[in-house]
Parts: structure tokens; C-alpha cells; sequence
């Protein structure tokens, strides 16, 4: 029953892990159009020009994206390991991604000068990405929930799963114990020394014989 519901926990670590899967993903593919804009319309400009507008909302998105795929990655081998140390580190990144989505949002609600708080964008990218949110924010507010109710259900599926291996767990090998006795006959072998009787000598008898006669 324990393997059982252990293997359940793995699917479904994995199924949810594939969220920030598909948005890393769709990051990248968005993060990709716009630098290709940004480059058509720069194309133009001198090398100073492109120095100083340095497009950092794109590399910004696009590392965003990296990194979500790098932890699907990460998930996916914890959960389909089980290694108590894989899913730990998976745990406190997520949970520090937790803390950092938490902040951005809650600085975006309650301030309203939050815009100042970041550069200035020379591309106009943000600008037209906010606009897009703003424009279908009821989407966007299901995506976010979506986002941030899997990255909390893959923290406490990693806790569960994690609660169910023991300590002492080996990679390939049952116990030290079993992997010594499959040793033994081999050192054994090596050590044993053929049996010897004692006993008095063969010819014994006929010397004592042949004294008495003489």
C-alpha cells in the first residue's frame, strides 16, 4: 500500500511540475519574438545606440523562462528518483520562488508608484506587455493562480514524498550486511586449507615387528 501511494505522489509531483513547464516554455517563445523585433528595429542604429539601449526586460523574461524549465527538470529527477537530497533542494527553490512572486505582487497592489521602482525600458516591450495584462487581466489572474496554487501543491507533494523515504536508504544496495555475506564464501575459498589426518605412519608396524624378530 505505501509503494503504491509512493508512485501516486511521484505522478503527480510530475503532472503539476509540467506547469511551470509550459510557462517557462511559452516565455521563451515570447522572450525570442521580441528580441527578433527589438533587433529589426535596432538594426539601423550604431553600435553605441544598441550598448546603451540594452534590452533588459528581454533577457530578463528569457532567464525567467530558463530557470522554470531548469526546475521542471530538477522536479521531475526528484520525483522520479526519490532522493531525499534532490527533493530537498527542490523544496527550498521553490519556496524561495514562492517568496519572490509574493513580493513582486504584493509591491505591484500596493504601491502605485511601482513603476518607478524598475529602469527605464528603451525597447517599449514593457510597456506594450503591460498593456496586454491590463487588457486581459481576468486571463491573466487565473494564470497567475494557477501558477502560484502548483508551485505551493509541488512544495507539500515534495514534503510527502520525502516523508516517505527513510534515511538510511541505499541507492542499489539493500544493506552493507547482505552485500558482506555475498563476499564470504569468495574470501573463504581463498582462506580455506586442505584437511590433514594425523596419525602414526604407515610403516610403524612393520619396523616394531622387524626389531622383535631380530
Amino acid at each position: 500500500m505505501a509503494s503504491i501511494l509512493k508512485s501516486c505522489m511521484q505522478f503527480t509531483l510530475k503532472s503539476v511540475n509540467l506547469i511551470m513547464a509550459m510557462v517557462g516554455i511559452a516565455m521563451i517563445l515570447y522572450g525570442f519574438w521580441m528580441l527578433r523585433v527589438w533587433h529589426r528595429d535596432m538594426s539601423g542604429s550604431s553600435y553605441e545606440d544598441l550598448d546603451y539601449t540594452a534590452p533588459w526586460f528581454i533577457y530578463t523574461f528569457l532567464a525567467t523562462g530558463v530557470t522554470l524549465c531548469l526546475l521542471t527538470c530538477l522536479g521531475h529527477i526528484a520525483a522520479d528518483s526519490a532522493n531525499r537530497f534532490c527533493l530537498l533542494c527542490y523544496m527550498v527553490i521553490i519556496s524561495v520562488l514562492l517568496l519572490i512572486e509574493t513580493g513582486i505582487t504584493a509591491d505591484i497592489l500596493l504601491n502605485e508608484d511601482w513603476e518607478k521602482d524598475i529602469p527605464d525600458d528603451p525597447t517599449g516591450r514593457f510597456r506594450d506587455f503591460k498593456q496586454f495584462v491590463e487588457t486581459n487581466i481576468d486571463i491573466f489572474k487565473w494564470i497567475f493562480l494557477i501558477i502560484f496554487l502548483g508551485q505551493g501543491l509541488s512544495v507539500l507533494l515534495a514534503m510527502a514524498l520525502r516523508a516517505f523515504i527513510p534515511t538510511n536508504q541505499c541507492s542499489n544496495y539493500d544493506s552493507d550486511k547482505e552485500f558482506t555475506q555475498a563476499r564470504q564464501p569468495l574470501i573463504n575459498n581463498h582462506a580455506q586449507k586442505p584437511a590433514y589426518v594425523i596419525g602414526e605412519p604407515p610403516f610403524a608396524n612393520k619396523n616394531e615387528t622387524w626389531n622383535t624378530n631380530k
